[in-house]
């Protein structure tokens, strides 16, 4: 049987690895991901045929999963975080939905048995070092536009600032990008408090993860990286603290049945 296994395999922390994805991981002959990806996973990955595929290479990666589980092996497609989100699952579908048009020439990659399994987002995983950040209507945001134009990721965030979102965003800088995460920061202040709590979780779960948490009056690209989640709370996200320890948390309404409306 003709098996692909497109799994997720969460922020960094082996013991955030879904059971179901480490038992995919464990079924199959071969692997396909960034190198980094197989490291992270460890001796689980031990035994495997690695097919490891620089940063820049997506396409080459799906292609190559889909020939390898089409000639018959149990293929596992790997990415950290959830594979479904700005990640390799789509490439997958988008190659599949290319040979259902004829625009490819692979019609064995339509009988490959594909399961995707989900992980851990970075969002989440930031979202649980600072306490309940997503505890009310959050959208994610790439500020990338190698694949997007800047226009549409622009309405995007004026969308996301009048609808009062927390905005997590994906892919804030890079060497050749180092100014549209101090652009969506302007556009957001149009909307919330410049007092609005602001996470940057970098290399989350890992072990040199970092985390701070700032107001969107000071967030700048400067503190930032690709190995940053930033994520920003909506007008009525609260920074708390307690001691030593610090918390932030979105709240869903529950004033009146707190019984304490008009004293937050």
């Amino acid at each position: 049987m003709s098996r692909l296994f497109v799994v997720g395999t969460g922020p960094g922390d082996i013991h955030l690895v879904a059971p179901k994805a480490l038992a995919a991981i464990q079924a199959s002959t071969d692997l396909v991901a960034y190198g980094l990806y197989l490291d992270l996973l460890g001796e689980v990955c031990d035994g495997k045929t690695h097919h490891d595929m620089p940063l820049g290479e997506e396409i080459n990666r799906a292609r190559l999963a889909l020939d390898l589980a089409a000639s018959g092996k149990t293929t596992a497609l790997i990415s950290s975080g959830d594979i479904g989100i700005y990640a390799m699952a789509t490439l997958v579908f988008e190659l599949l939905d290319q040979q259902l048009q004829g625009n490819e020439d692979h019609p064995e990659w339509l009988d490959v048995q594909i399961e995707v399994i989900p992980g851990i987002s970075a969002m989440q995983a930031g979202a649980s070092r600072v306490g309940a950040l997503l505890g009310h209507d959050f959208c994610t945001i790439s500020l990338s536009d190698l694949l997007t134009p800047w226009e549409t990721i622009e309405k995007r965030i004026h969308s996301a600032g009048t609808g009062d979102f927390v905005v997590s965003f994906y892919n804030p800088v890079s060497k050749k990008r180092d100014w549209q995460l101090n652009h969506a920061r302007d556009i957001l202040l149009q909307y919330r408090p410049a007092s609005t709590p602001v996470l940057l979780g970098r290399q989350l779960t890992r072990e040199d993860e970092s985390i701070r948490i700032i107001t969107l009056d000071q967030l700048d690209a400067k503190d930032v990286d690709m190995f940053t989640l930033v994520s920003v709370g909506n007008s009525e996200s609260r920074h708390i603290v307690n001691g030593s320890r610090e918390w932030v948390y979105t709240p869903r309404g529950y004033k009146k049945k707190l019984g304490v409306e008009g004293n937050l």
